[in-house]
């Protein structure tokens, strides 16, 4: 694996990947976040494409910073809709990431975006804080803002995510 830069002070020393499925059956979401932050696992790949990271977690809170530029622009010249929806999904999701149990997996199942100010290139880095407003047994809800380095809010979401057994997960 080798070192891929995210964005301008953002850098995975292990290169792009996911987490291991037996990490995910052994250890609570909280604890892995932590590991991921710390470098211990690779930054997720959409993370490489998108130019962002997560950057802060603690229990029911996750942050991501970003740096919005030309790759990720539509044909108008301006920042497209579906990197601001990828990072808010990504603080929305990772918040809840952070209540799960060992053993504990989710999903999203809804999510809804108000965009409230475009954002281009010039906006520079971005910060996304998602935080859980409700965790049940099946069912979590989180709410994200997405800012830019003055505070002014680009952004705002809210996230349904499922939640089920870790072994459930197809694919892995």
């Amino acid at each position: 694996m080798s070192e891929v830069e995210l964005f301008p002070g953002h850098v995975s020393r292990l290169g792009l990947g996911t987490i291991p499925r037996e990490d995910l059956a052994g250890q609570p979401g909280l604890v892995l976040l932590q590991k991921l932050i710390a470098g211990e696992y690779p930054a997720p790949p959409i993370a490489g494409t998108l130019s962002f990271a997560l950057t802060e977690v603690e229990p029911g809170r996750a942050v991501f910073r970003g740096l919005p530029n030309e790759r990720h622009l539509n044909p108008l010249g301006g920042v497209h809709g579906g990197w601001t929806a990828t990072i808010m999904d990504s603080a929305l999701a990772c918040a809840v990431h952070t209540t799960l149990e060992a053993g504990e997996a989710y999903t999203t199942a809804e999510f809804k975006i108000n965009f409230l100010r475009p954002i281009t290139p010039r906006t520079g880095e971005v910060i996304c804080e998602g935080r859980v407003v409700h965790r049940g047994r099946t069912l979590a809800v989180s709410e994200a803002t997405l800012k830019d380095q003055a505070g002014k809010l680009l952004a705002f979401g809210t996230e349904t995510c499922s939640i089920f057994p870790a072994a459930s997960l197809a694919g892995r």
